[in-house]
Order: C-alpha cells, then structure tokens, then sequence
C-alpha cells in the first residue's frame, strides 16, 4: 500500500494529500518546540521535526525488533523528504501557500548563507535521499515480511518455533 502511495505522490508530487495535514501539523509544531534553541533553530525546527519524528518511530520499532514496523516510519522519512524537497524548491519562487502568510523558512535559511540560488541543486538532493528512503523501506519491508512469515512457521524439526522469554512472560 505504502509502494502505491509513495508512487502516485511522485506522479503527482505537487498534489495535496492526507498524510500532508499531519507533516504540516508536524512542521509547524517543529518550530514552536525548537525555538526556545534561538532564532534559526526555529526557522529550522519545522524541518527537523518533520525528519526527526519519524527517525525516532524507526529506532523504536526497530529496537524493539519490529523489523517490518520500521520500515513504515522509514517509508513516512521518505515521504517527509519529498515535502521538505518541494518546500526547498519553492525558496525564491515563494508561491507555495504559508500557513498565517508567514516567512519562508528555506528562503531565510538559504538567505543567511547565501545559498539562495542553490535551492533547486538542494531540493534536487533532499528528493533523492526521500526516494532513497522510499525504496529501501519497500525493499526492507518486503524482506521483513518475506523473513517473518519463514519464522514463524515450523522448525526443521517440523515443531512450531519456541516462544521467547519475552513472549513467555507476557503471556502469549
């Protein structure tokens, strides 16, 4: 589902979708919870929220030893790239609808470094690490399931596999 999801998005990238409300919400959540580390950090806070939130679903999931689980936060790490990439490509153009009408966030950080004039060459970067993302959580999740449903089933022995300690003790 995620596979034909990320597809269409790059499609039709310019499309608003679902997923887009909570990465907006997220975004600008990212600024307020940031800008108490000063002035750029707040300008940033919107991106590094976006990209931070879900690294730490992945490291959870995956600490947790749900392989599978983690390639969802990582495909959704994609998925986030892909918005800040299209947010980074409109920094001169500036045509993209704000929130309250407020100040680009990559023209001012661009602006500070002068680096205005590479925001094509940047979002062109940020998009393929997103397609990056993008594949690689297909693939892992294709793997994990592929992994999962080989486990699960019986041993050589032809026994169904031992429950672990931890599944002991949580009574299943």
């Amino acid at each position: 589902m995620l596979g034909i999801y990320g597809w269409q998005f790059l499609r039709a990238p310019a499309k608003f979708r679902w997923l887009d409300s909570l990465d907006l919400a997220i975004h600008e959540a990212g600024h307020l919870i940031f800008a108490v580390g000063g002035e750029f950090l707040g300008l940033l806070g919107g991106t590094l929220a976006q990209l931070l939130l879900p690294v730490a679903f992945v490291v959870a999931l995956w600490h947790q030893g749900d392989r599978h689980g983690a390639t969802v936060p990582l495909w959704w790490l994609g998925q986030n790239c892909w918005n800040i990439a299209t947010y980074i490509r409109d920094a001169r153009a500036q045509e993209l609808p704000l929130v309250g009408g407020g100040e680009h966030d990559w023209a001012l950080l661009l602006g500070q470094f002068g680096m205005l004039h590479r925001d094509l060459a940047l979002s062109r970067i940020v998009a393929l690490v997103g397609f990056t993302l993008y594949g690689l959580a297909i693939i892992l999740g294709l793997r994990a399931l592929v992994t999962d449903s080989t486990d699960s089933g019986p041993t050589a022995s032809g026994r169904p596999p031992q429950k672990t300690a931890a599944v002991r003790q949580a009574g299943a």
